[in-house]
């Protein structure tokens, strides 16, 4: 059976870990390095920040302090909106690396779609691509008709699509539309940030299975064939949530879980993000 070792092979030829730890929202460096040391001891290899996140440089320490070995790792960043257009992507990536202390990342992400500097942000990924300092390069946020719009421009194709996925947001068409094109979908807040643990169906899986509902959760979205990187600062937790891979739920456990869906955002519409150039409150 798979486990925290399981690698997806994506449209470049790469191999990314289809589970990571999520590091939103982490912003003390003994709780980073804390969590990475748990969450290595655990087996998982893929760490996901963003410039947006202002931890990039404790990740970087963090790797350091433990002597993690660099070539063991998948280390994906985004770039924020604010850093966006090809100058700017290309400078914001390089202090990226500094704050990482790295010679590359593995996996480079647009943040959110923005209409301003949809293009010229996309060519300053490839070339980044194309003088080694990442190795791959994907989206996140992005809805179809973004990646239908950016596929009429574009040299290469994102090998990723990071997005809101969970139970109240199931996004079918969208992962369909992946699938069709050999995009990964990767899935941020796939627990719905809490808003599905407490759910009746979920509930009930969780006790048939001695599991609990964020491992139920978590084990529905790798038998759909994502990848999931959910975020914990708590060592307890990221265990808890790599310990997904020693059951399998039946056909009619993952229908009830899918049925969930409420078409139901936690965070912003990307649409709507690229139509104003800038995230909105909400």
């Amino acid at each position: 059976m798979s486990d925290l070792t399981t690698k997806v092979t994506l449209a470049d030829g790469h191999q990314m870990p289809l589970q990571g730890l999520g590091l939103y929202k982490v912003t003390n460096q003994a709780e980073l390095t804390d969590v990475m040391n748990a969450a290595w001891e655990s087996g998982y290899r893929l760490f996901d920040t963003a410039q947006i996140y202002q931890n990039e440089g404790m990740l970087g320490t963090a790797i350091k302090d433990l002597a993690l070995p660099r070539e063991e790792m998948f280390i994906t960043t985004k770039v924020a909106e604010s850093n966006q257009g090809y100058d700017a992507t290309l400078a914001s990536v390089e202090t990226s690396l500094r704050e990482l202390d790295m010679d590359y990342v593995d996996l480079l992400l647009v943040h959110w779609p923005l209409h301003q500097h949809f293009f010229e942000t996309w060519r300053a990924f490839e070339r980044l691509k194309d003088v080694g300092l990442v190795k791959s390069i994907g989206t996140s946020n992005y809805g179809m008709v973004h990646l239908q719009y950016l596929a009429t421009q574009a040299n290469e194709q994102p090998v990723v699509n990071q997005v809101e996925n969970h139970p109240h947001l199931t996004q079918d068409a969208l992962l369909q539309y992946h699938k069709d094109n050999n995009i990964q979908t990767q899935a941020w807040a796939p627990l719905g940030r809490g808003s599905v643990l407490a759910e009746p169906v979920t509930v009930e899986i969780a006790a048939k299975h001695g599991k609990t509902p964020a491992q139920i959760v978590l084990r529905w979205h790798v038998q759909r064939g994502t990848s999931i990187i959910p975020k914990s600062s708590k060592p307890e937790r990221v265990i808890e949530n790599g310990n997904v891979y020693d059951f399998v739920l039946t056909d009619e456990e993952m229908t009830l879980i899918t049925n969930l869906n409420k078409f139901e955002r936690i965070s912003q519409e990307p649409e709507q993000v690229y139509e104003r150039g800038t995230q909105y409150p909400h």
